[in-house]
């Protein structure tokens, strides 16, 4: 009985090497399991945002976006595509919703009046 091995982006240069491709480590030397987890936003042709599509694992940055683009987009709808550690994003707990978002009372809106102009300013 034969079983067939799968290698990932990186994986058979680092393995032949130690883990060391012309001269540079490389992040390939992880196992996939050791992998960070990576966010993907994507921008589509029609919209002026990136929008959050998903998250995948991946080695480094450069196989993050790669595996993005064969993944989360088809037909070349995307346009730009950020990728980014999930590790570096920060969030609001859910739990706070209530007293973070709360409106407060100096918030309140003041529709400007020519009186509210600064005095060394004489005209607009």
């Amino acid at each position: 009985m034969r079983f067939f091995n799968k290698y990932f982006y990186g994986d058979y240069d680092a393995m032949n090497k130690g883990g060391d491709v012309a001269g540079v480590p490389t992040a390939a030397v992880l196992k996939p399991k050791e992998w960070p987890l990576w966010e993907i936003f994507i921008r589509s042709k029609q919209g002026l945002d990136h929008k959050h599509v998903g998250s995948l694992h991946a080695a480094d940055a450069s196989m993050a976006i790669e595996n993005a683009r064969d993944v989360y987009t088809r037909r070349q709808e995307g346009v730009s595509i950020w990728v980014v550690e999930s590790r570096h994003l920060h969030a609001s707990s859910p739990d706070d919703a209530e007293s973070f978002y709360e409106p407060a009372n100096d918030k309140v809106y003041r529709h400007p009046t020519f009186y509210d102009l600064p005095d060394e300013l004489t005209h607009m």
